[in-house]
């Protein structure tokens, strides 16, 4: 069973992580996705776009998936339905980030239970703008 992290849990996650990979990342400032990675990014982050029909976001490179990643990622934050996630996460965990993070509203059980299992933090079904903007 799935529990979420505690605020000292969260705020480690966030002071540790800097490089974040945002999956699914518009490139329409409009879009959630959009909006929470330029705040990240604004607040000193680097934002890594995963967008298969991106070449640039927020003036960063995009990459059709995680696993063209050429760097190292601490925080996977994944804007993708419920339904999409665990492929998503299967990959992720092969690049060893430091968390995933599922955006609001996205909630994954087996995820949770392979990011547990291979010793990944994992934070489901909150914002991390909303959560940084929060705690700092």
């Amino acid at each position: 069973m799935y529990i979420h992290p505690d605020d000292n849990k969260i705020k480690q996650i966030l002071e540790r992580g800097r490089t974040i990979a945002v999956v699914g990342l518009s490139d329409k400032v409009h879009r959630d996705s959009y909006q929470v990675a330029r705040y990240m990014q604004e607040k000193g982050y680097r934002i890594i776009p995963v967008n298969p029909r991106a070449k640039i976001v927020l003036g960063e490179t995009a990459y059709t998936n995680i696993l063209e990643i050429p760097e190292k990622v601490d925080i996977i934050n994944i804007f993708r339905r419920s339904d999409q996630v665990l492929p998503i996460v299967q990959d992720s965990l092969k690049i060893k980030p430091g968390a995933i993070w599922l955006q609001l509203g996205i909630i994954n059980d087996e995820a949770a239970r392979l990011c547990r299992e291979a010793g990944v933090d994992f934070i489901m079904d909150k914002c991390i703008k909303v959560e940084h903007a929060r705690l700092f």
